[in-house]
């Protein structure tokens, strides 16, 4: 008989487990799939009353030898078997893709393809803190001076931690922490409710691979504690919805991770080719089952808008629920029903507000919601929309759904407002101009690129070490006094 796993909290990397527990159950059926120890705030801040110590870990190896250690947790997070839980039990790869499957929903297909994503972050490791830092000699953030360019330089980190109110949504989010550990700065970290598989086995990966455990805090906590982590952390990086985020907008120590409202814009020069885009609208829309934050929630053209939502409508319509195993599977599962209810819900509601019509209802055969093998489930949706104004307009929702607009090139980047990513197809010169000069858009591709594309050297949510290090000003004369 297969025993239900734990997970303990960590408390600078030693385990501890709660006399309170969180159940994690399988999202189709209610079987329960693990506990995991609950902790109270107070314990979060007496831990990081000693978070020094977990810094004074990490600066005990150069930025090249944490690297390394990055490469080999990408490899023993990719193919390992690790630790789980504090009773001697084990995880392979395939039980940790078939755990976090029957709990977030997420078919087996679109894990292993986050796996990769995660992989990929951690043996590049290199790359990306090159990225990152525009080319600093990292070595110079081991003596935390140095000269470069003929200019003497010097960074220092204002934190001694990196705190992490994470989403369960999708593992690959994971990746946008990682570089904390090779910059040397000990990571605090809530996980999502029904997603604690993927910073727990990151975390044995990276001690697995030399990271020193104490660089590690994993506390499974409420919303008292998750406030405790970010107020307490000096840096942290909270991931949710509006309604969770916009109470810390305004406070520089937190980076918030929202919806993305990531786009696709088409050029007055280009939209006549519109029918040779729709594969990458399409992709930009359902790739990752449309739970990440660069899925693309809208489309602005100047024209064609009805006929480009009709292709859309075709191609993604018919789409619908498969088996979790099955490779072929696009569509995830909700862990929590209630949230596919009220995405539903708040759908048809927006739907009878005239200025909005449904394309895909036409190619779908059923309803919108539905169950399959006990799971909930969402099914594409597109939405013509004749006005930004709309409340359908420029919504995000955990799944396929975009709406397509019709503007004026001259006016699109008035109405978009504020966005993760957007790809703008277009060759005019003077209107990409306009997007460069953009203080609205995060992250920009020119040409027929899926908003769902990433260049890891690149950041595409903040940049990590200007959030972690300040530059000073250093003036230094070694002669002898």
């Amino acid at each position: 008989m297969n025993l239900v796993p734990h997970i303990p909290a960590l408390r600078r990397g030693i385990p501890y487990e709660s006399l309170d527990n969180i159940e994690v159950k399988d999202y189709r059926t209610g079987e329960l799939k693990g506990t995991v120890s609950h902790v109270n705030a107070g314990i979060v801040r007496k831990d990081l009353q000693r978070i020094a110590e977990s810094r004074a870990a990490l600066k005990r190896f150069t930025v090249a030898q944490l690297i390394e250690i990055c490469a080999n947790a990408g490899t023993q997070f990719l193919n390992g078997t690790l630790p789980l839980g504090n009773s001697g039990g084990a995880q392979t790869a395939q039980q940790y893709i078939e755990t976090l499957s029957s709990t977030s929903g997420l078919p087996h297909v679109l894990i292993r393809r986050n796996m990769l994503k995660i992989h990929d972050a951690l043996t590049q490791m290199k790359a990306i803190l090159n990225g990152l830092t525009r080319g600093l000699d990292l070595a110079i953030l081991d003596r935390g001076f140095g000269e470069q360019f003929g200019t003497s330089i010097s960074f220092y980190p204002p934190t001694q931690a990196l705190g992490l109110v994470m989403p369960s949504n999708s593992p690959a989010v994971n990746s946008l922490w990682l570089p904390a550990i090779p910059l040397k700065i000990p990571v605090v970290i809530k996980p999502g409710r029904e997603e604690p598989w993927t910073p727990f086995r990151l975390i044995q990966a990276f001690i697995a691979a030399g990271c020193p455990p104490e660089a590690f805090g994993f506390y499974p906590t409420d919303h008292e504690g998750a406030a405790e982590i970010l107020k307490s952390s000096g840096r942290a990086l909270l991931f949710g919805d509006k309604s969770t985020t916009e109470q810390y907008a305004n406070n520089p120590a937190i980076e918030i991770h929202g919806p993305g409202y990531s786009k696709i814009l088409v050029g007055d020069d280009q939209i006549e080719r519109w029918p040779e885009f729709i594969e990458v609208m399409a992709a930009s829309i359902a790739e990752n089952g449309g739970r990440s934050c660069i899925n693309a929630s809208a489309i602005v053209v100047p024209k064609y808008a009805a006929e480009i939502a009709d292709a859309l409508a075709r191609k993604l319509g018919p789409i619908a629920p498969s088996a979790p195993q099955d490779d072929n599977a696009k569509l995830a599962g909700f862990a929590n029903p209630k949230i596919a209810d009220s995405i539903d819900a708040a759908i048809e509601e927006g739907l009878t507000t005239p200025g909005a019509t449904e394309v895909t209802s036409k190619y779908r055969s059923g309803p919108r919601k539905v169950i399959y093998q006990g799971g909930t489930y969402m099914r594409p949706t597109i939405v013509l929309s004749d006005s930004f104004a709309h409340s359908l307009a420029n919504r995000e929702f955990l799944f396929p759904y975009a709406s397509v607009l019709s503007a004026p090139q001259s006016q699109m980047l008035k109405l978009i407002g504020p966005s993760l990513t957007v790809s703008a197809i277009t060759k005019d010169a003077a209107f990409r101009g306009l997007l460069l000069e953009s203080p609205l858009i995060q992250r920009l591709n020119f040409g027929p690129i899926p908003t769902m594309k990433i260049s890891w050297d690149q950041p595409h949510e903040g940049n990590l070490f200007e959030f972690l290090y300040r530059r000073r000003a250093i003036e230094r004369n070694d002669s002898p006094l």
